[in-house]
């Protein structure tokens, strides 16, 4: 199952030692460090911190990104990028960067010094600035991630779409660490683990990271890894972000407290790593092993395809299943952690064990279950053996997986004026009240406008606003497990596809592109809309003077013009109770 690093790690490397030597505390030494900062604080210009900067704030403060004392500098980024090290040689693999608006970059000036705040305006700490620069995005994503452009790679989508174009490097000091609510027995800082570790008597630590749920074969795993390593474990969960579509962190968490009472009494303890995960694979597997280095642990578990983002836009995995475990073991003596590695391991049916690949006996039958029969098991109310899971962690999951026909889900409506999505909306409004499994909410364009969105005009921007806003509506609604109808012409497919991002986070989503001709369309206006747009009364009309982008892969395609009302409904219904939305 396990195999260690070739190289051998000596006895000082392999202690507790942080990396490179210090553990870095920017938190203030005194209540009147404390004060000090924060009434400075509360005169700077102030930035709110994005989820993922928010995270780097804390693993800075705390320690756990030892030895930098804030984000990276020019220099230090563009080394980082060309060799994995800082300015000074030191090992680094991930550029930390804070990341901002070309409009705020122009407003800030070397020297400055401003405020980084949490979501709530707690000042969490103070940047000095000693770098303001555009990068090149694309380098970045070819350096970093090995694709100047396939957005199919989160990181690679993440900088091209959700960061900001300028860089602001610079060192901080902290005023406090993030509040937490949620599972604080289980959140240790570098500092606090480590007095943990020291009060159990623990001297050799093997650490284990996933953002996954834990099922029996990774209980096996760890218990091996632990056994042949002379270690005790550390069970290291991701809860900070992690790859779009994982399981949220509350049930994962849920599901961990659970698998730890099928551990050995005294062999492990669990506790959260608020990281920001970059789905970096070989690269980010070294940059764990630093982490966990900071954290105190001694080992670490590098598994197949570590913190792989799945497949490029050719359909390939972006990495070497393996080439994760062979650039950390490159690097292991430098961190100065012990690396170990595995393989997959499978239950064997004709003796009901688990076992490793490599030990899998010529005419053995083997079981396991992928991550998307999981989800297919989990989606459809199918079984899922006792061998794979335990029973206590699949009930967990089925409490926030529930099967489809109990998920809540929208159901959006998209076309040009007249297409006839308001009366199939509705249509389909009175069908599933007369089926009844759920409540159903009708978000209809022109009341919506009426009710939520009367402020807003027809520009590009204010309509992307509007279709922004019913999709969050609708994702509440979802996720309360109901049904959201929305009847919109949002002809832009940028809002659309925010609505399906945030919509599909919390149950299913149902694109229906009401594709029915613009001629027909402008038969049916009875309101004469369309003549007035074409007289040049009315401005910024879908269809006339302003595009329609049509969605690119709708779930369900309709024509009004050819297919009846009744039948489009048969069709959308067909549709859900395929989906295991609604029973059949």
């Amino acid at each position: 199952l396990i195999s260690s690093s070739a190289s051998q790690v000596n006895s000082i490397e392999m202690s507790q030692t942080p990396y490179k030597g210090t553990l870095v505390d920017l938190l203030p030494a005194s209540s009147e460090d404390l004060a000090s900062l924060k009434k400075e604080a509360r005169t700077l210009v102030s930035f709110q911190l994005t989820p993922r900067q928010q995270c780097d704030v804390e693993l800075l403060v705390n320690g756990g990104f030892s030895p930098l004392r804030g984000f990276l500098n020019k220099t230090d980024y563009e080394r980082v990028l060309e060799e994995m090290r800082l300015s000074d040689g030191t090992l680094w693999p991930i550029p930390i960067t804070f990341d901002v608006s070309q409009q705020k970059a122009e407003e800030l000036k070397i020297g400055q010094r401003i405020t980084l705040k949490d979501p709530e305006d707690a000042p969490l700490a103070i940047l000095t600035i000693d770098s303001i620069w555009e990068p090149n995005k694309a380098k970045e994503a070819e350096k970093v991630f090995g694709s100047a452009d396939d957005v199919n790679h989160p990181s690679i989508h993440y900088l091209f779409n959700e960061a900001g174009s300028h860089y602001v490097g610079g060192s901080l000091q902290g005023i406090q660490l993030p509040a937490y609510y949620d599972f604080t027995d289980i959140r240790f800082t570098p500092k606090q683990l480590r007095a943990k570790f020291q009060e159990l008597g623990w001297e050799k630590i093997v650490g284990f990271q996933t953002r996954n749920p834990m099922h029996r074969s990774h209980r096996e795993l760890t218990v091996r890894a632990a056994k042949e390593a002379g270690c005790n474990l550390l069970i290291h969960p991701v809860v900070g972000q992690t790859k779009p579509g994982d399981v949220d962190h509350y049930t994962r968490v849920r599901c961990y407290k659970e698998i730890m009472t099928h551990y050995p009494k005294g062999l492990a303890e669990l506790s959260l790593l608020p990281l920001a995960m970059r789905m970096g694979g070989p690269k980010e597997a070294v940059w764990h092993a630093i982490i966990r280095k900071n954290y105190g642990l001694t080992h670490f578990i590098v598994g197949r395809d570590h913190a792989g983002p799945g497949n490029n836009r050719d359909g390939q995995p972006f990495y070497d299943p393996y080439e994760a475990q062979r650039l950390l073991e490159k690097h292991a003596d430098e961190i100065g952690i012990q690396v170990m590695k595995y393989s997959m391991v499978v239950f064997v049916e004709d003796t009901k064990e688990y076992k490793t690949e490599d030990e899998i006996l010529p005419g053995q039958k083997v079981l396991n279950i992928s991550g998307t029969e999981l989800r297919r098991r989990l989606f459809r109310g199918i079984d899922i053996p006792e061998w794979f899971s335990y029973p206590s962690v699949v009930k967990i999951l089925r409490q926030t997986h529930p099967p489809r026909n109990l998920q809540g889900f929208t159901v959006f409506f998209t076309g040009l004026s007249g297409a006839g999505k308001s009366t199939l909306a509705n249509a389909l409004r009175i069908v599933l009240m007369e089926e009844g499994s759920r409540p159903v909410t009708l978000l209809d364009g022109d009341e919506v406008r009426m009710h939520l969105s009367s402020e807003l005009g027809f520009s590009k921007e204010h309509r992307n606003l509007n279709i922004r806003r019913i999709g969050w509506v609708a994702s509440q609604i979802t996720k309360s497990r109901g049904i959201a109808i929305i009847a919109a012409i949002a002809p832009y497919r940028e809002p659309r596809d925010f609505a399906r991002k945030h919509i599909s986070k919390n149950g299913g989503f149902v694109e229906v592109h009401v594709a029915t001709p613009l001629d027909i369309c402008e038969e049916r206006d009875v309101k004469g809309l369309y003549a007035k747009a074409r007289n040049g009364v009315l401005k910024n009309f879908t269809g006339i003077d302003d595009p329609y982008e049509a969605p690119d892969a709708p779930e369900i395609f309709l024509n009004t013009s050819k297919i009846s009302i009744p039948d489009s409904l048969k069709t959308i219904i067909k549709h859900l109770k395929d989906e295991g939305y609604l029973d059949q």
